[in-house]
């Protein structure tokens, strides 16, 4: 849905309160006064059906009987009246829309019924934005906007707050003006029924008020659309979230071990991870973390240096450090001998570097220097106690200037009263962040840490990773379809098999056995030793009813089995279906570890991998991750690493390490299988053997729902994010002969894309740019080439060479937010211009572009690029002259 009508709602000219009076407690009437006493310069009227003139504003009887054009409208009345002021404000083309009014979902089936209402009149009315309803209001300080019944205004800031609850916005409201924080808006989005948090992300990326968004958030709804505007800001702009809610478990979670295993935490923790979202766990942190992260500056790497005057604080500070999994840094002995010559001998020869008590200021400044151009160092923690020989703000000075002569991340500790806050001020004048305690700081750095790998995922590329066979899908789909005649939701363990077997997953060979004697036939056709274990539907956990038995080495051990397994299950379970057993190759477990590997549906954020530890004690000690798919390798690899017991994985004592390349496969493997089956409700592999030897699933079992789309009209929709997209790969032939093949770029592209621009003259880069640079960086780069494949995409064209692949031309498409248009842009090298490939880049482009839904296309360029102009009419833009010398061409398409 498109934002441009949020202008409306956060720079409004003119503003319509409906329901205020200058009776004492009127909400609508503490709205206007907020507008008049925090500044705000636009026409300010209000509707009131009995009031002639109230609050010194002007007072109309309705909407529609309101002179002049209005921007957007406060609705401050009773529930029951929304929905049709609503239709009033869109009769009048108001476009911008707060309802600060309450009692609609939140009160009961009512109150349901009459949002419902709502949403019908916003349904037929698709220019109203609506922010609301049940909300507080919005603030925008920069433009002096208090849309609101808060008690105030903070300062204007550059963090941006979005909440999903208006009276945590009233105490950091209240905590803001109170402390002096600085903001850029304040949010309150209640019911969020129109205005959703995805729609203010993206409004709040193209803010030049905003460095940062703080988000608290209850539930998250359209996660597709929540990831893709949150994948976007995080790419250039941090976001902090608290979630609350943080222990309710997933009402499907009974159906596996994964389910068990999966509550709606750890799950919002995998998609703020995968989003680059840095989740905080205490309210205190939200506003400390994105002032931190909105600077902008980021360590090199993980390794702290810790510098102080005082040995307490120093290792209050390591203790700090290492309990949230931090990297102490590692002195060099070069720099171990530096410090030696300026440092008396009772310093602590190692990290934290201990100055000592009586230090002067140029002995710390000395020390400091050194400490930077260690390069086993990538951050340090600087700490100053007042003691009888110190001077905080000379040592504060001197630090600084060593800080400026070095690019690596220094945090600030100066602990105090009245004698450190010059220092303070100092520090903070410089851009040097500063903290009251160790522990501060440290919180502080595990930040930016966090902030640094998030990013590091969301410049990744989730792929398609391809498995599939030319029998996979006829074998996936022949087995799906026996279930739903059998009229079974979940697959039992030779047919959960079956699947995994088609996408590659090595599984213990499984026959099914009906009697005693064909357990024993199976035995031998496999040979001995074998495992029974029970067949049915109703049990997924096969130990708890005493359904598994190990080590049958005769045939009497197996009818014996046989008799026994059927006797406890039906036991501890008479209502079950028990068709049998199934007989399996007793493994050789020596040297293996158990995994547990699987999927789960989660209700807001679709698909979900989970890894942990396996066996039938999974859901005790719950060492486990999860991640969104599609994954590629790192993340895959990043998944098991995570793991506890991953010291365990890599090879301890006389244990050789796991064959981890097979282990990332079957993830991969798996991950490929969910996103390629919307069928797949839950998925159990436990357990999964790893060894030195490679990996095997012992067990499995597939749980599908039914009401699931086979093949949903658009591809991968189920999932919260769209992998690379591949089916948009495609070669061609130029007319020089030379083929080139035509993708989507990916962020890994980045040093072919840097190679491409240099290979182009400063004229072409002109054309495309309408700018000159020396070279492009690693910011500028990477905003071209990392991209959300559901609103953007590049398409490179690339050339085989003698030293590889090498980047000849792009054509880049963005799309507005419901992607109903697109900017158009294509670039191709000197060498290759003439020998059709813009023709071809764009073409291609043009078709995915029908394949979208796109209707219409738009392309910016001059009166003096020749060869686009012939492009564009060549594939009927029309052309008009803009500013300048500028020329927009449109052109509308037909959908095939």
């Amino acid at each position: 849905m498109s934002t441009f009508h949020l202008n409306r709602i956060f720079r409004p000219e003119s503003i319509v309160v409906v329901g205020a009076s200058d009776r004492e407690g009127n909400i609508g009437g503490i709205v206007v006064a907020n507008l008049k006493r925090d500044g705000y310069e636009g026409r300010v009227v209000t509707v009131h059906p009995q009031q002639k003139r109230t609050l010194d504003c002007e007072v109309y009887s309705s909407i529609g009987a309101v002179d002049g054009p209005i921007d957007l409208a406060i609705l401050c009345t009773p529930a029951e009246t929304i929905p049709g002021l609503v239709q009033q404000c869109a009769d009048a083309n108001i476009h911008g829309v707060i309802v600060l009014s309450a009692g609609f979902r939140e009160t009961g089936a009512e109150g349901r019924k009459l949002e419902q209402q709502l949403r019908d009149v916003l349904r037929v009315n698709p220019s109203v934005r609506l922010i609301g309803p049940n909300c507080l209001g919005i603030i925008s300080t920069h433009h002096k906007l208090n849309a609101s019944f808060a008690a105030g205004m903070p300062p204007s800031g550059r963090i941006a707050m979005i909440s999903q609850s208006g009276a945590l916005c009233t105490s950091l409201l209240d905590w803001a003006i109170t402390e002096s924080v600085g903001f850029s808006h304040f949010i309150s989005i209640g019911n969020a029924l129109n205005v959703t948090i995805a729609d203010l992300i993206d409004y709040l990326s193209v803010d030049p008020y905003t460095d940062a968004i703080v988000l608290y958030v209850e539930s998250i709804e359209e996660s597709r659309s929540f990831m893709s505007a949150a994948r976007a800001f995080c790419n250039n702009k941090p976001i902090v979230a608290y979630k609350s809610g943080r222990f309710k478990q997933s009402a499907a979670a009974a159906a596996s071990h994964t389910g068990a295993l999966a509550g709606v935490d750890e799950v919002y923790d995998a998609a703020f991870r995968r989003a680059g979202i840095v989740r905080v766990n205490e309210l205190d942190e939200l506003v400390d973390c994105a002032e931190i992260l909105s600077r902008g500056i980021l360590p090199s790497g993980s390794r702290l240096a810790v510098l102080t005057n005082a040995g307490g604080p120093g290792i209050m500070a390591v203790d700090a450090l290492l309990s949230v999994r931090g990297t102490l840094a590692t002195l060099s002995q070069t720099t171990v001998d530096q410090l030696n010559q300026v440092l008396p001998t009772q310093w602590s020869h190692a990290n934290p570097i201990d100055v000592l008590g009586d230090a002067p200021p140029d002995r710390y400044s000395e020390a400091l220097a050194i400490t930077l151009r260690d390069p086993q160092i990538d951050a340090v923690l600087l700490i100053l106690t007042p003691q009888a020989m110190t001077d905080p703000t000379e040592t504060a000075r001197q630090a600084i200037q060593r800080c400026r002569q070095s690019r690596k991340l220094v945090l600030a500790i100066w602990m105090g009263g009245e004698s450190v806050v010059e220092g303070i001020r100092l520090f903070n004048d410089a851009g040097i962040p500063t903290f009251p305690s160790p522990e501060h700081g440290i919180r502080a750095f595990e930040y930016l840490m966090r902030y640094r790998r998030n990013q590091e995922v969301l410049h990744e590329t989730p792929s398609v990773f391809d498995v599939r066979t030319d029998s996979s899908p006829a074998i996936v789909q022949q087995t799906i379809n026996d279930s739903v005649r059998d009229h079974s939701a979940t697959l039992a363990e030779d047919a959960s098999k079956r699947i995994l077997s088609a996408y590659g997953i090595p599984v213990a060979e499984t026959l099914r056995a009906g009697s005693a004697d064909e357990a024993v036939a199976c035995a031998e056709q496999l040979r001995y030793p074998v495992v029974l274990k029970v067949l049915s539907p109703q049990i997924s956990h096969k130990t708890d009813v005493g359904g598994v038995a190990l080590h049958l080495r005769t045939e009497q051990e197996v009818r014996s089995a046989y008799e026994g397994l059927l006797r406890s299950a039906r036991q501890h379970l008479p209502d079950a279906i028990i068709t049998g057993v199934t007989v399996q190759p007793m493994i050789d477990t020596v040297g293996s570890h158990e995994l547990i590997l699987g999927a789960v549906r989660d209700p807001v954020f679709g698909p979900v991998l989970m890894l942990g530890a396996g066996g039938i004690a999974a859901e005790v000690l719950h060492d486990v991750v999860f991640e969104l798919p599609p994954l590629n390798h790192q993340i895959a690899r990043r998944m098991i690493e995570t793991l506890k017991i991953w010291p365990l994985l890599s090879g301890y004592r006389q244990r050789h390490a796991v064959d981890l390349d097979s282990l990332v496969e079957v993830i991969l493997r798996t991950s490929q299988m969910i996103a390629d089956c919307p069928r797949i409700d839950q998925l159990d592999i436990n357990p999964l053997l790893v060894s030195s030897r490679g990996c095997v699933a012992l067990d499995a079992r597939i749980t599908l729902n039914h009401d699931a789309q086979e093949k949903p009209q658009r591809r991968f929709s189920h999932l919260a994010i769209r992998p690379y997209p591949d089916e948009y790969e495609t070669t061609v032939v130029l007319k020089n002969g030379r083929q080139v093949l035509l993708r989507p770029i990916r962020p890994e592209d980045e040093p072919t894309w840097k190679a491409m621009l240099k290979s182009c003259s400063p004229e072409t880069l002109w054309f495309r740019f309408r700018c000159t640079f020396a070279e492009a960086t690693h910011e500028m780069a990477s905003r071209f080439c990392f991209i959300d494949y559901d609103r953007e995409l590049a398409m490179v064209a690339m050339e085989a060479s003698e030293s590889g692949e090498r980047m000849i031309g792009v054509c880049r498409l963005i799309g507005d937010v419901d992607c109903q248009s697109a900017e158009y842009a294509v670039l191709v090298i000197d060498a290759y211009q003439g020998t059709g490939l813009g023709s071809a880049l764009t073409d291609h482009s043009l078709n995915i572009c029908r394949q979208w839904g796109v209707s219409k296309i738009i392309a910016d360029t001059t009166q003096s690029n020749h060869r686009m102009l012939r492009l564009l009419r060549s594939r009927g833009f029309e052309l008009k002259s803009g500013r300048d010398d500028s020329v927009i061409g449109v052109k509308h398409l037909s959908q095939a």
